[in-house]
């Protein structure tokens, strides 16, 4: 073990620890809001989240942001946040619709709806490893080129932001990371409020709580599912744009390993808890990176799913626990 690099690079590893934990808290935003209201673990939130960086890279090229600098720049980056917080919406209510609805109608078993999870994650991811041929059967390849091609090798927005490094007591950190983090907590906050106090928010922790009675209430169900998909489609666009600053690079199974790790996260702080998977999330990331700096970077993973593990062996609710049908206003 390292231990000379760790205690020399401690608040450096930990600040990088909890800039990946904070993008897994967003995205395990969108499983545990699922979760919560359905019951049902959407393994397809990843791919939500996939499209959400595809939607910052092509938008920052079709703008080209590769020449842009200052106040341009900045614009182009934000368009590239709306875009993919759009697109990430899009496809997961489209999700919703198509792979989930249809079984909620029929009160089809909860193992049912999981196998279309599984099987609308594989469609999703394959889509866009195959866009090129898509691309080629409308008869687009040309137009589209720059956005097809190299469909299922690494795409990269790398140079486009150059991210400064600030001082912080001594210790040197990254604008980007400092950026991923009060962003990520910020959003986390505005979604555990709206959740909390708004009427729509209320809607589903009663539907999360007692489905039959909330309907009886008044509470449309339809509409209720369909705001926690949006919800959490807007938060994987969110993760997305943060996730291409801070790594530059996507991939069309870019998230799979990413779906896992915020799913882990999501149960490790509580799944159907978003203050949970916040929670959840910065821990993983930060038991993550001082992992690897320990025992090595092949280990990083290892230590992620061990201390899931460890975690559920003597507290299997999760580090907070509560659900969201349970959350008090």
């Amino acid at each position: 073990m390292n231990f000379e690099f760790f205690f020399n690079n401690l608040p450096s590893l930990t600040v990088s620890g909890l800039a990946f934990g904070a993008i897994y808290a967003l995205i395990a935003l969108g499983y545990t809001m699922v979760y919560g209201v359905l019951q049902l673990i959407n393994f397809a939130h990843s791919e939500v989240f996939m499209y959400g960086t595809f939607a910052m890279l092509w938008t920052v090229m079709a703008l080209g942001g590769a020449d842009a600098d200052g106040v341009e720049l900045v614009a182009i980056l934000l368009a590239s946040l709306v875009a993919a917080m759009a697109l990430s919406a899009i496809v997961a209510l489209v999700l919703e619709r198509v792979a989930y609805r249809p079984l909620i109608k029929r009160n089809a078993p909860r193992l049912i709806a999981l196998i279309s999870a599984i099987g609308a994650s594989f469609v999703l991811a394959e889509l866009m490893g195959l866009r090129d041929r898509v691309a080629g059967w409308l008869g687009l390849e040309d137009d589209l080129s720059d956005y097809v091609g190299k469909a299922r090798i690494n795409n990269s927005i790398a140079g486009v932001v150059e991210a400064p490094r600030w001082d912080i007591g001594g210790v040197s950190v990254s604008s980007i990371d400092i950026l991923v983090i009060l962003s990520a907590v910020a959003m986390m906050v505005v979604v555990d409020q709206f959740v909390r106090r708004s009427k729509l928010g209320k809607g589903i922790r009663a539907t999360a709580q007692d489905p039959e009675t909330a309907s009886m209430m008044g509470v449309n169900p339809t509409r209720t599912i369909q705001m926690t998909f949006l919800i959490g489609g807007l938060m994987a666009g969110v993760a997305a744009f943060l996730y291409m600053l801070k790594i530059e690079t996507t991939k069309f199974d870019v998230g799979f390993l990413l779906g896992v790790k915020a799913f882990t996260a999501a149960v490790l702080g509580g799944i159907g808890n978003l203050r949970g998977a916040l929670l959840g999330g910065l821990v993983l990331g930060v038991a993550e990176i001082w992992g690897s700096a320990l025992l090595g970077t092949e280990w990083r993973h290892v230590v992620a799913f061990v201390l899931l593990v460890v975690i559920l062996l003597f507290r299997p609710t999760g580090l907070l626990g509560e659900s969201l049908g349970k959350a008090r206003a």
